[in-house]
């Protein structure tokens, strides 16, 4: 009886092994046509019914298809994914989403399409810096200027207990930073003004 049971769970084995091996095989040949830009490909995969295969990642890095477009610095490729359902906010290895990344490289057609897509502008990385810290890292008025316009926290603090406007005010040379803090204070301002005006009732 127990030599019956062990030859089941044998054969059970053996059977589930060939499934396995493809799961790891479609995911891993996804990946790979996605390095490759191989559109022709990724549609195929994409296409199959019920696929969940935009969102797979990388088994050493982590890594999503969203994260190694974002990484090339490919806008249409970007937009493609996000399209086809690739979640903006799943994170790498190294707990990296895409949005960080692009911040990072100062991609800034990749910020905009990864938000449009609904990636989280107040996404913190392992020393809780925000997307808008690593801009004012950068002195990138313009990365700035659309991560405030987009809803990004200057007063939030990282695990140092700094904020972007901290980080601004440090840069004592750098007053293009402040201005671009300063003119989103004003019009969050002026929109609560805005909101608040007329007779109370």
């Amino acid at each position: 009886m127990r030599k019956i049971a062990l030859i089941v769970a044998l054969l059970g084995a053996i059977a589930a092994t060939p499934a396995a091996a493809q799961m790891f095989s479609d995911g891993y040949e996804f990946l790979k046509a996605v390095k490759d830009r191989d559109g022709d490909a990724v549609t195929a995969a994409l296409d199959e019914p019920g696929s969940t295969i935009v969102n797979t990642r990388d088994l050493t890095s982590g890594e999503t298809a969203l994260h190694i477009v974002t990484q090339r610095r490919d806008a249409v490729w970007v937009r493609f994914l996000t399209q086809r359902g690739a979640n903006p906010n799943i994170r790498d290895k190294k707990g990296v989403s895409p949005l960080q990344l692009a911040v990072t490289l100062g991609f800034v057609e990749g910020v905009e399409a990864l938000i449009k897509a609904g990636a989280e502008v107040e996404v913190t990385d392992t020393s809780g810096e925000t997307p808008l810290i690593s801009a004012v890292h950068r002195r990138d008025t313009g990365l700035i200027r659309l991560l405030l316009a987009n809803g990004a926290n200057p007063d939030r603090a990282d695990n140092s207990g700094r904020t972007a406007r901290d980080y601004a005010d440090l840069m004592n040379a750098n007053t293009s930073i402040v201005a671009e803090f300063d003119r989103a204070d004003a019009e969050r301002e002026e929109k609560a003004e805005t909101r608040n005006y007329g007779p109370s009732v």
